[in-house]
């Protein structure tokens, strides 16, 4: 497979269609984005790297952090983090309240809201120096020190995070939350504005695609039967209530995020990031989608 030439190709065509996406201006930091910005980048278990377009500025990863999240409070908890978050589809919006009361303040999966607001929990009673702690976990899973917070879209969001105040509120009356929502907001926004680009992503999430082991180091992350868990969830619950035409139409696990990153896994072959800030309906960058649902079909490679 020439990847290259198949993503150049795929690129120039996507990038030429009309984008009837819109910036997720409620978050305001998030509007003043360049609309246009427009980058692909994958690294495979061959060590074939190669990018496109704005594959190497950086961007807010926003909702991608979840699946970081959930990763390092999996390694410390294990199976456990099962009885604090579901693992089914939501069939709801990324911020949706509907669903915590009928399952007493458990929420569905661990990439809604809801369930990060969890994690974020999980992590603050678990990790001495919880912020800190955090971004070295990533810097160090992805072998990168410049990967950082940004604290002007942490505080963008709190500004507007009414939603989430009420989300972190609503399970705590549950007895699901156990530090205070303030604390867990604050730690909660701070994961959700980390900043990295393309190339930073595919090369960090490719350990995804190879069972969990770090091609770089050589390191575990996660074993086998746990990456293939959170490859599982990426694949059923990545894109919110919009995760089964994902799956229908690209046929890989992958995550987005409303910053307009998406990354996706091909496990045992590659990991893939696309970054268009502008968003469909669904909060899922339209470019990107439509990006990845060509790459797919021509590449012929997906796990359906």
């Amino acid at each position: 497979m020439n990847f290259e030439y198949l993503i150049r190709d795929v690129y120039q065509k996507i990038n030429n269609i009309d984008d009837k996406g819109e910036l997720a201006s409620y978050i305001p930091e998030l509007s003043k984005v360049n609309p246009k910005n427009f980058g692909v980048h994958i690294s495979t278990i061959k060590q074939v790297n190669f990018g496109v377009g704005n594959y190497n500025d950086k961007f807010s990863i926003q909702s991608i952090s979840k699946v970081l999240a959930l990763i390092l409070a999996y390694r410390i908890l294990g199976d456990e983090i099962w009885d604090r978050v579901g693992v089914e589809p939501s069939g709801t919006a990324f911020n949706s309240l509907v669903q915590l009361e009928a399952d007493k303040g458990i929420p569905r999966n661990p990439f809604l809201n809801a369930g990060a607001i969890v994690v974020s929990d999980i992590l603050l009673s678990n990790l001495k120096n919880p912020k800190e702690d955090f971004i070295n976990f990533v810097r160090s899973i992805s072998n990168n020190t410049t990967v950082e917070y940004s604290n002007k879209i942490a505080q963008s969001e709190k500004d507007v995070g009414y939603r989430n105040v009420a989300l972190c509120n609503f399970i705590k009356s549950f007895g699901q939350i156990n530090n205070e929502p303030n604390d867990v907001l604050d730690f909660y926004y701070d994961l959700c504005s980390l900043e990295m680009s393309c190339k930073e992503l595919s090369e960090l999430f490719l350990f995804l695609a190879n069972n969990g082991l770090a091609t770089q180091k050589n390191e575990s992350i996660l074993s086998e039967s746990q990456s293939k868990r959170i490859n599982a969830l990426m694949q059923t619950c990545g894109f919110y209530d919009e995760s089964g035409e994902f799956a229908f139409k690209v046929g890989l696990p992958g995550k987005s995020g409303v910053g307009g990153g998406i990354i996706a896994i091909h496990p045992d072959q590659y990991a893939i990031a696309v970054w268009s800030p502008k968003l469909n309906k669904k909060g899922n960058s339209y470019k990107g989608m439509k990006f990845l649902e060509e790459f797919t079909t021509r590449s012929e490679l997906s796990i359906f």
